[in-house]
C-alpha cells in the first residue's frame, strides 16, 4: 500500500476525530471585534502541532492575540518544494443575532456541522491541522518543509499574516485554507480611507441665511453639504470604473466605492464645520491598493476644483490602516493566481482525484489574507471548505462532505508538492 493510500485510509477511519477537532476550535470564543481573545486557542493549536513534531514560534501581534507559526523541516529541504498552510482563528461576531443553538458549541445535523467559524474558517484550519497530525501518526516523512501559520486579526484587517511575512517566513507556495467552496481562487483587494472636509470658520446656525442667499456676504459652507458633492463624485468614478475596467472571473462593476460611514457637525445650533466620510474601495487583482487610492484621490481633487468653495478648501485623505479596531482602517492586497504554476496545477490535479470533478479556478468576490503572501513574493492560492453564504451568517454551518473532500485533497496535495523536486534554477 502506498503512503497516500495508507494516509487516506487512516483519515477515513479517524473522521470523527476531524469533526471533534472542528468542535474544539469552535468552542474557543474568538470573535473580532472585540478581538484580544485568541491566546487560548493559539495555545491549543501550538500544543497540537508540537505533539506532531513541529517547531513552534509564537508572538503577540496585539496583547492577547498571538500568532503561531509551526515548522517541520523536510528530509531534503534544499532539493524539494516547501509549503505554507495559512489560516486565521478569529471569527465574525455573534452579538445582535439569534441562533438556533449555542454558536460556540458546534452541533452536527443532517450532514452539516453548525457553529460560529465552521465555514469561516475553523473548518479549513481544522482540516489542515488534522492532515498534519495524520502524517505524524503514520510516520510519513516529507522531503520538503511544511509550515502552518495560525494567525489573528483577519476579520478586522489586523493582518496577522503580514506579521508572519515581516518575520521572514517564506515558502515555494502557500495555501490560504479560507472559505472558497473548494474553488482555487485569487482575489481582488480592498482599501479603506477617510475623506475629510474642514471649514476654517465656525458659524452659528442663524448665519445660514447669509451664507446661502444673494447679498448675504458670508463666504461659508456646510461641510456636510459639501460632502454631498464628494459623494456624487465618487459615484461618477465608480460608474466609470465599471465601464472601463474588468477582470476575468469577476462580474462587471465589482470594483466598487462604498461610502460606508459619515460623521460630521457639532450640533443643531451650528453650521457643520467638519465632515468625514469613510469609504471602502474594492479593486481588481491586477491593481494595487496604492493605485486604487491614488485614482480616487486624483478624481476627487478634480471634483473639488469645480466647486467654488471646495477649490479653496480641498478635501484631505487618509488611506489604509493596520486595524479596524485600533485605527479604523484596513488594507487587503489583491491576489492573482498563476494558473500555470506547478503548485497550482498540482492542487487542481489533487482536487480532481479526490472530488472526481474538474477544479474551478476563479476569483473570490471577497478578501482574505492571501494578498499579503502574494505581495511578499510567495505564489499563493485560496482553497478551503465552506461557502460565503454561510460565512458570518446566523447559524453558520459547513458541509461535512465538503470538509472531508477538502482534507483528502489537502493530504494528497501536501504529499505530492513536498515530494516534487525543485528545478536547479529555483
Amino acid at each position: 500500500m502506498t503512503d497516500i493510500s495508507r494516509l487516506l485510509t487512516h483519515m477515513e477511519e479517524r473522521q470523527e476525530d476531524l469533526l471533534d477537532l472542528v468542535k474544539t476550535l469552535v468552542s474557543y470564543e474568538t470573535p473580532a471585534p472585540p478581538a484580544r481573545n485568541t491566546a487560548e486557542i493559539q495555545s491549543f493549536i501550538a500544543s497540537y502541532l508540537e505533539k506532531a513534531g513541529y517547531e513552534i514560534d509564537s508572538w503577540d501581534v496585539y496583547p492577547g492575540d498571538p500568532n503561531v507559526v509551526a515548522t517541520k523541516k523536510g528530509t531534503d529541504s534544499a532539493g524539494y518544494h516547501s509549503l505554507i498552510l495559512n489560516g486565521h482563528v478569529d471569527t465574525a461576531e455573534v452579538e445582535g443575532s439569534e441562533w438556533k443553538t449555542d454558536p460556540y458549541r458546534a452541533e452536527i445535523e443532517n450532514g452539516w456541522i453548525q457553529g460560529r467559524g465552521t465555514a469561516d474558517m475553523k473548518g479549513g484550519l481544522a482540516g489542515a491541522l488534522f492532515v498534519i497530525r495524520m502524517f505524524h501518526e503514520l510516520g510519513i516523512e516529507l522531503p520538503g518543509d511544511l509550515m502552518l501559520q495560525s494567525v489573528i486579526g483577519e476579520e478586522v484587517g489586523e493582518a496577522g499574516t503580514l506579521a508572519c511575512c515581516r518575520r521572514g517566513y517564506k515558502a515555494d507556495y502557500a495555501l490560504v485554507v479560507d472559505t472558497s467552496d473548494l474553488h482555487i481562487q485569487g482575489q481582488g483587494g480592498v482599501i479603506t480611507g477617510w475623506i475629510t472636509i474642514k471649514s476654517p470658520d465656525t458659524f452659528h446656525d442663524a448665519m445660514r441665511r447669509n451664507m446661502i442667499h444673494a447679498g448675504g456676504a458670508v463666504k461659508g459652507a456646510s461641510a456636510i453639504e459639501k460632502m454631498m458633492v464628494i459623494i456624487q463624485g465618487l459615484q461618477t468614478l465608480e460608474r466609470q470604473w465599471a465601464v472601463e475596467k474588468s477582470y476575468p472571473g469577476l462580474p462587471a462593476g465589482a470594483n466598487t466605492i462604498n461610502p460606508a460611514v459619515i460623521e460630521g457637525g457639532r450640533h443643531a445650533a451650528f453650521i457643520a464645520d467638519e465632515c468625514r466620510l469613510w469609504v471602502t474601495v474594492h479593486f481588481y487583482p491586477d491593481e494595487t491598493h496604492e493605485s486604487a487610492a491614488a485614482e480616487v484621490e486624483e478624481h476627487i481633487r478634480n471634483v473639488a476644483l469645480g466647486d467654488p468653495w471646495l477649490r479653496h478648501h480641498p478635501p484631505e485623505f487618509t488611506w489604509g490602516g493596520t486595524s479596524m479596531i485600533e485605527e479604523r482602517g484596513e488594507i487587503f492586497p489583491s491576489l492573482s493566481v498563476d494558473k500555470e504554476h506547478p503548485g497550482t496545477k498540482l492542487l487542481a490535479q489533487a482536487f480532481e482525484k479526490m472530488a472526481g470533478e474538474k477544479a474551478d479556478l476563479d476569483v473570490s468576490p471577497t478578501v482574505t489574507d492571501g494578498g499579503w503572501l502574494g505581495e511578499a513574493g510567495i505564489p499563493t492560492a485560496i482553497f478551503g471548505p465552506g461557502t460565503l453564504a454561510n460565512a458570518h451568517a446566523v447559524n453558520e454551518r459547513l458541509s461535512i462532505d465538503q470538509l472531508v473532500t477538502f482534507t483528502n485533497t489537502l493530504a494528497v496535495y501536501v504529499y505530492e508538492w513536498l515530494h516534487s523536486e525543485k528545478k536547479k534554477e529555483e
